[in-house]
């Protein structure tokens, strides 16, 4: 009885320990054949097969060997459970590289994203000025397009596609020569050829102030930019005034340092920089905390690389710091400044006029219109600056630009008189419907639990 119940707890013992126990299969995907074989054959030939041993010279023993130790790569096992890491070694000119794993765990590839090579939307725009030194064209955060056809400003919404005429301004004030949405995407600023400076309201349709006083009586104004309620014009006069919009002695700071006309203001993200490019192939870069210092110059920066106008100017979205700026005829460059320190970081000869810069705000991606020869729209790599794609739809030069709202699409308008949109930057992406919760019932009685 004794002996029956040590032999039956025996039994018990055993088959509990080979339930713990789990069998190791082997992963084919992860095997490297060929090393496998070498390893099982390795003893063999060390011994020989009865033939004669083969003389080798020095140097082919020498590659022989390098070869084993390439091939061995501090393995010892031929049966593989699991992928491993893929890794590199090299010796001198020579680089082996022994990649594990199936290909389907490989990295995914980003696929290439399609441009289309023709304007998603072409629209009219009978009497815009063809003016290097005028910007005609702005896209609001309402989105709403504002676009100067010589003495009127018409408007096409984006969401529904409609037109319609905001302002005429009489022959004595105009033309328009500047259109800037604030960032509030209700007031609208307005450029006049006449010095003046109009504020209109979008939503109510009405002029709520005009700024004047500043610039030079009869000089046009070609440039604005807004910083918060800071509303920033540059003219013929070759002054910068920043404007506060809020009160009624709206002149609050002066900026001095170009000789001829402005044709280009930039304000950085951060507020605390302004890029002003001017006739004078000047690029000045502003801080808002010199205005206060004792500095001996007024300015930051007065960069003078470009050899011509300076209208195109765009502040990197993704890197602090980063401004790009476009010289015009006997230019032709793209140039990359660090603001902090003053210094070009690269220029690119584009072969033609450069009108206006747009980043993308998606990818590492700049965008260049251009004139002269072939009124094209260049979309860049950055910071390799190849080329992605030439657009062309122009028939003359590019000269003003806006993006869309959500960064996808540009608008772009020439003395062709048309407006074209182009789907540039990408699509935006579709997000998934969100699932309605039912409403709890009772919602308003408080729960304990």
């Amino acid at each position: 009885m004794n002996s029956r119940t040590a032999l039956q707890n025996l039994r018990l013992q055993r088959r509990k320990t080979q339930d713990e126990l789990d069998r190791f299969i082997p992963n084919r995907s992860a095997m490297d054949f060929g090393y496998a074989l070498y390893m099982l054959t390795e003893e063999a030939r060390k011994k020989g097969s009865g033939k004669p041993d083969i003389v080798r010279s020095s140097s082919s023993e020498a590659y022989v060997k390098r070869l084993a130790e390439a091939l061995k790569q501090n393995r010892t096992r031929i049966l593989a459970f699991k992928n491993n890491p893929s890794t590199s070694y090299g010796d001198g000119d020579v680089m082996f590289q022994h990649e594990t794993g199936s290909p389907q765990q490989s990295r995914p590839i980003k696929k290439m994203r399609h441009i289309s090579q023709t304007p998603d939307l072409k629209l009219d725009a009978p009497h815009i000025l063809d003016n290097y030194y005028m910007n005609l064209l702005d896209w609001g955060h309402n989105n709403v397009v504002a676009i100067a056809l010589n003495h009127q400003i018409y408007l096409w919404d984006a969401s529904n596609g409609c037109v319609s005429e905001f302002v005429t301004v009489n022959h004595e004030e105009g033309p328009v020569s500047s259109v800037s949405w604030a960032p509030d995407g209700r007031r609208i600023a307005v450029g006049l050829a006449n010095s003046h400076v109009q504020l209109w309201d979008y939503q109510v349709q009405t002029k709520i102030n005009t700024l004047r006083g500043g610039h030079q009586h009869g000089t046009q104004v070609n440039a604005l930019g807004w910083n918060n309620h800071i509303l920033t014009t540059g003219g013929v006069d070759a002054k910068i005034i920043n404007n506060d919009v809020r009160v009624r002695e709206h002149i609050v700071e002066y900026y001095r340092g170009h000789r001829l006309e402005v044709c280009g203001l930039k304000w950085s993200s951060s507020g605390k920089q302004l890029a002003s490019g001017g006739n004078d192939n000047l690029l000045f870069i502003w801080d808002t905390s010199m205005a206060s210092s004792s500095s001996r110059t007024p300015w930051l920066y007065r960069l003078q690389d470009h050899t011509s106008a300076v209208k195109a100017l765009a502040w990197c979205p993704f890197q602090r710091n980063l401004l790009a700026s476009g010289g015009g005829r006997s230019d032709r460059c793209i140039k990359f400044w660090n603001t902090q320190t003053g210094a070009c970081l690269n220029s690119i000869n584009t072969g033609s006029p450069v009108c206006t810069l747009q980043w993308n705000k998606h990818e590492r991606e700049l965008l260049s219109t251009h004139g002269l020869i072939d009124n094209q729209l260049i979309l860049w790599k950055y910071p390799s600056m190849t080329k992605m794609a030439e657009l062309y739809g122009h028939s003359s030069s590019v000269l003003y630009t806006a993006v869309s709202p959500n960064r996808y699409t540009v608008a772009s308008a020439a003395g062709d008189e048309t407006l074209q949109f182009w789907n540039v930057f990408g699509c935006p992406k579709v997000s998934k419907p969100v699932s309605k919760v039912k409403p709890e019932p009772f919602p308003h009685i408080t729960r304990i639990r």
